[in-house]
């Protein structure tokens, strides 16, 4: 049985040049195993926030290691470097704003400045794309109110692969 891909990037300057470490990365990759039965392989990058590479990224981790599921965490936010929501809208071809709309709703019960927030999420083919906010925090309040959509959407962007992947059936479950 071949194992669930599952792309996790953490878009950072400052992590991607070992200023800090992979915080909101980790932290994605935690909340993913308490969430999920199944074993999953984690498909994981640190990049700057340049947007020809995270484009690059999101590419190879859907189309080349065929993850179901890519997690973004930073680039969401007003500032002139924050370009990972254009970044995810470059490479999709659907894009699913509830998410955001959802994910927004959701911090802005935690900090008024969620409003300024742009987190999306879109589909590449068979893969769903989210863009997670980049604080641990942020990050599990906005996965605890969208995971419950996430295997469902998987399914219904994926049938053929999830009927034949007891693996990914499970995920869908």
């Amino acid at each position: 049985m071949n194992a669930v891909h599952i792309g996790v990037i953490n878009v950072s300057d400052r992590a991607a040049a070992g200023v800090y470490d992979d915080v909101p990365g980790k932290a994605v990759v935690e909340t993913l195993r308490e969430y999920l039965t199944t074993e999953f392989e984690p498909v994981y990058r640190v990049i700057p926030d340049e947007q020809p590479e995270l484009e690059a990224a999101m590419i190879e981790m859907a189309d080349v290691h065929g993850c179901c599921l890519i997690v973004t965490t930073g680039g969401t936010g007003p500032a002139p470097r924050d370009v990972t929501p254009e970044a995810t809208e470059a490479v999709c071809q659907k894009m699913m704003p509830g998410f955001g709309e959802l994910m927004r709703t959701t911090s802005l019960q935690y900090v008024p400045t969620a409003i300024l927030s742009r987190q999306t999420a879109g589909i590449r083919g068979s893969t769903l794309i989210l863009n997670l906010p980049g604080r641990p925090k942020a990050i599990r309040e906005c996965l605890d109110a969208v995971f419950p959509a996430v295997p469902y959407c998987i399914a219904r962007v994926a049938p053929d692969w999830a009927a034949q992947s007891a693996t990914a059936a499970a995920i869908a479950s």
